[in-house]
């Protein structure tokens, strides 16, 4: 009777700390996602290492051209590029940190809300977030930069199938390692910050830096620019084409570019990209408002826009998600818009580890205009006004 009372016992015990644990778990209350103490104050945008100052821009990003400073290159040849999965739902804007990615590949995620994987490697962003659960076909874009780049994201799709992101993690040996997965980094590495968006859910909440991530992988994990083996990130990585803007007469006319990803959700999730000739730059408007990166309340803006038209298939996985699936392994068509003008192209990415590149119809590929490069991947078939 003793032993039956103490097993009783024991196991309500254990009934009362699983369900403890699994509340602080999924309502994203974990230690691995503390919320900011009193004494906490999150970085502000003054603590950005991307404040220009006199020196010379001589230092070409290898990432996407951009020519920056000698004292800029000194700390990216220290790391390695690392993909932050960003969301773009209307409760999540002004988003932090677009503007000192490299590139943006811009997806739907699911219901017609996109998500961006942003890549950094050549800036510092003081902020960056919100920051959501990744998508398998962002990782499989990922994967063309170089030997183990790090991924920052919180969960994500882990249904058996085509689209179980975490599964793919898993199985390219990233788990611990250059996977920076909120729930196996610790505060204040991740927080949840809830007056940056006051009003919304708490799944948009989540924000980062991206020195307290490359820091965290350069002490916890051994990755900067090399592994634990002296291997360098780069082996392998083949570069896009670069080339200077062209001069201001030479600047096309093609003043707008606008599409939808899903028609239906076209008020608010809608693209306009509006081109300023003077400043050779694409200005984005999303949902109808100028679409603002809160580091700097400056309106996002981009050197380069490419449409890549992939196959979009909806994978019914067993918790009856319709996680989506683009197929981007392969080729197909789209657009590149650069300097004002337009051109049809082809893209073509032959494996995981292979970066997506483009080609013009005579089969060259088509360089660069050094700068950011914003990449939107919509479903075969959209229309897109230019």
């Amino acid at each position: 009777m003793v032993n039956k009372k103490i097993a009783i016992i024991v196991g309500a015990v254990v009934l009362v700390i699983s369900a403890v644990v699994s509340y602080f778990m999924f309502s994203g209350q974990s230690s691995f996602m503390a919320n900011p103490t009193s004494s906490y104050k999150p970085p502000t945008a003054s603590g950005s290492t991307t404040a220009q100052n006199n020196e010379p821009k001589t230092e070409e990003c290898p990432i996407n051209g951009a020519l920056l400073t000698k004292t800029q290159k000194s700390l990216w040849e220290k790391r390695r590029p690392m993909g932050v999965m960003m969301e773009n739902h209307k409760e999540a804007r002004p988003q932090s940190g677009f503007s000192n990615a490299d590139v943006i590949y811009e997806a739907v995620a699911e219901g017609g809300i996109t998500r961006m994987l942003s890549v950094f490697y050549c800036q510092d962003a003081p902020m960056i977030g919100p920051i959501r659960s990744a998508r398998i076909y962002f990782l499989k874009f990922l994967q063309g930069y170089g030997d183990h780049p790090l991924y920052a994201h919180v969960g994500g799709a882990n249904a058996a199938g085509p689209a179980d992101a975490l599964g793919e993690i898993s199985d390219l040996g990233w788990n611990n390692y250059n996977d920076l997965n909120q729930f196996a980094v610790p505060f204040p590495y991740y927080w949840r910050d809830y007056d940056r968006l006051p009003g919304s859910a708490t799944e948009h909440t989540v924000y980062s830096t991206t020195s307290k991530l490359w820091d965290f992988a350069a002490k916890k994990r051994g990755l900067t620019n090399i592994n634990e083996k002296g291997q360098k990130w780069d082996v392998g990585f083949v570069p896009w084409k670069f080339r200077d803007e062209v001069k201001l007469e030479d600047r096309g006319s093609a003043t707008k570019i606008d599409f939808s990803f899903w028609t239906q959700f076209a008020s608010d999730y809608n693209v306009t990209w509006n081109y300023d000739k003077i400043s050779n730059t694409y200005l984005r408007v999303n949902g109808g408002q100028p679409h603002i990166d809160k580091n700097t309340d400056k309106q996002l803006s981009t050197k380069n826009v490419i449409i890549v038209f992939a196959d979009e298939s909806a994978v019914n996985d067993e918790h009856g998600s319709d996680h989506l699936f683009y197929k981007i392994i392969g080729t197909g068509e789209g657009l590149v818009f650069q300097d004002g003008k337009s051109t049809k192209m082809t893209w073509r990415k032959k494996d995981e580890e292979t970066n997506m590149k483009f080609y013009d119809a005579s089969g060259k590929e088509i360089s660069i205009v050094r700068g950011q490069v914003w990449v939107e991947v919509l479903p075969i078939g959209n229309k897109v006004i230019y």
